[in-house]
């Protein structure tokens, strides 16, 4: 059995795992980033991660082909390096140099909302489609484009950000420096500033008895859960929200026309309450003509291992596209 090595670098943990040709984890262990140390601190554990999941795997070291290494930013994977990750401090960091020596094994690195869609595209929700996309609703809003089951990056690696497309013109401030993006909407951090703004506004509002419930706490939860309780107020924050986000994946389909659409992040827990509406506001918003095959979307399906497995597969797609060419 072959396998490669899949870390995913946060900005809070750094998980690894040795993954198998099929997408399987066959182990897998984290540590705390440490995020204010130092940039070759970080990446020696990062080092140190790997070689220990390696010697847990069972397998030979022979038998591990690459070291795949996801990461927020933006990657060069022609020289190896780290060019910039807003939440880590790195500049330009020699992640292939380092891990390189470390493990004696070729490393590659990627976009971790790239890696999200290779876990999806291999072993998830798009495991059927040649072409998807996987939309991740957080803190921002990551997207990851599959074309003929490789990542599609652009000439930079740094494509794909369509959570600083504008869907509100003259909306309120992103942290990219413009206004109105997809992003400020449709991430977890924009539905929780659209609770807080119902809150305050109502404070008759069953918004404010769950949050109260939360000791005080805003999340993602809160309008969904007010919502249910019979709120209208609720019901008119998770309209507005399932709106927005509509219309960001709306374009995303526009312009890319995937066979799959995923839609992954905390958010989605919410399921069928989410998922039903968004299918159906998005069906308005889309252009197909008569006879047209049209996009499904769905739910990611690889949670939390959706950064090791994408990684590792990652990795072994640049084996392959190697030794194929």
């Amino acid at each position: 059995m072959k396998g490669y090595i899949g870390i995913d670098l946060g900005g809070t943990n750094i998980k690894a795992g040795v993954v198998d040709q099929d997408g399987k984890i066959l182990c897998k262990h984290s540590v705390k980033t440490g995020a204010k140390r130092t940039m070759e601190e970080i990446v020696r554990d990062m080092g140190q991660l790997a070689l220990d999941v390696a010697a847990q795997s069972g397998l030979n070291v022979d038998d591990i082909l690459a070291v795949g290494i996801g990461s927020p930013g933006t990657p060069n994977n022609q020289k190896g390096t780290l060019v910039y990750s807003s939440n880590l401090p790195f500049r330009d960091a020699p992640l292939r140099e380092i891990i390189g020596e470390m493990i004696q094994k070729p490393v590659y690195i990627e976009n971790d909302a790239n890696c999200a869609a290779m876990a999806e595209s291999v072993a998830g929700a798009a495991k059927e489609a040649a072409h998807s996309v996987t939309v991740t609703l957080g803190t921002g809003v990551g997207a990851g484009i599959i074309i003929n089951r490789r990542i599609y990056s652009g000439f930079n690696q740094a494509g794909s950000e369509f959570g600083h497309s504008v869907i509100v013109v003259g909306g309120v401030p992103c942290g990219c420096g413009r206004n109105g993006c997809f992003e400020s909407y449709a991430s977890a951090t924009g539905l929780i500033r659209m609770t807080k703004e119902a809150a305050a506004a109502h404070k008759d509002s069953k918004i404010n008895q769950v949050i109260a419930e939360n000791n005080g706490k805003v999340n993602a939860k809160i309008a969904f859960q007010a919502m249910r309780l019979g709120d209208e107020v609720a019901a008119a924050v998770v309209e507005q929200y399932l709106e927005h986000l509509s219309e960001g994946l709306a374009n995303v389909i526009n312009a890319l026309m995937p066979e799959i659409l995923v839609v992954g992040g905390g958010v989605c827990n919410e399921g069928d309450a989410l998922l039903i509406p968004v299918r159906e506001k998005v069906r308005s918003k889309t252009y197909y003509g008569p006879g047209v095959p049209k996009t499904t979307i769905k739910l990611a399906e690889m949670g939390n291992d959706a950064g090791i497995i994408g990684a590792a597969m990652m990795a072994k797609s640049c084996v392959d596209d190697h030794l194929a060419g």
